[in-house]
C-alpha cells in the first residue's frame, strides 16, 4: 500500500509543466530559406523562358514549400525562338510562389507590359506557370498607345499578348495623340 501511495505521489508531482509550456514544446519550428540579391531562370524545352530577379526571397519549408518575394520581384519573358529578346516584363512589390501547385501570387503595384506599349495595372494578380497564364478577378487598368480601359477581371497569356477584360467598368477612354 505504501508503495502505491508513494507512486501516486511521484507520479502527481512530475506534471508540473504548465499548458503553455507544453503548446511550446511541441510546436512546430518551420525552416526558413533566406536568399539576398536573387537571379532565377525559367526554361522549358532548353529554351531560357524568363528571368526572376528579387532583392529578397524567404523559402518557407512546410507541409508545402511556399516562396515569398517581401521586397519587390521583377522578371522579364523572353520571346520563343530568340533566347534574349524580352517579349514582356512584370513588377510587383510582393509576390508568394505555391510550389507544389506552380502558382504565384502578386499583390500591390503590379504591372506587366509588352513591347507594342500595353500596360497592365492592378492590385492583385495570379500568375499560372503551368498554363504560362495571368488571371485576376480584382479591379484592372489597362493603358494601351491609343487607349484607356478600366474593367474588372482579366486573363491573358504571359507575353501579355492579348488579354480579354471580363467587365469594363469605365467607358474607353482615348488618349488624345
Amino acid at each position: 500500500m505504501r508503495r502505491l501511495l508513494f507512486l501516486g505521489l511521484l507520479l502527481w508531482t512530475s506534471c508540473v509543466n504548465s499548458e503553455e509550456e507544453v503548446k511550446a514544446i511541441s510546436a512546430r519550428k518551420l525552416g526558413v530559406d533566406e536568399a539576398i540579391g536573387m537571379e532565377a531562370y525559367m526554361s522549358s524545352g532548353g529554351n531560357m523562358r524568363a528571368r526572376l530577379r528579387a532583392p529578397l526571397m524567404l523559402r518557407y519549408q512546410d507541409t508545402s514549400a511556399k516562396v515569398v518575394f517581401p521586397k519587390t520581384m521583377h522578371v522579364d519573358f523572353f520571346q520563343d525562338s530568340t533566347e534574349g529578346v524580352i517579349k514582356s516584363q512584370l513588377d510587383a512589390r510582393y509576390g508568394e510562389y505555391f510550389e507544389q501547385r506552380n502558382l504565384i501570387f502578386l499583390r500591390d503595384s503590379v504591372r506587366v507590359f509588352n513591347t507594342t506599349g500595353d500596360t497592365l495595372y492592378c492590385a492583385e494578380l495570379w500568375w499560372n506557370q503551368n498554363e504560362q497564364r495571368f488571371y485576376t478577378d480584382k479591379p484592372v487598368r489597362i493603358h494601351r498607345p491609343d487607349m484607356i480601359m478600366i474593367g474588372v477581371g482579366l486573363n491573358a497569356p504571359q507575353d501579355f499578348s492579348y488579354f480579354e477584360m471580363y467587365q469594363i467598368t469605365n467607358s474607353v477612354i482615348r488618349v488624345n495623340q
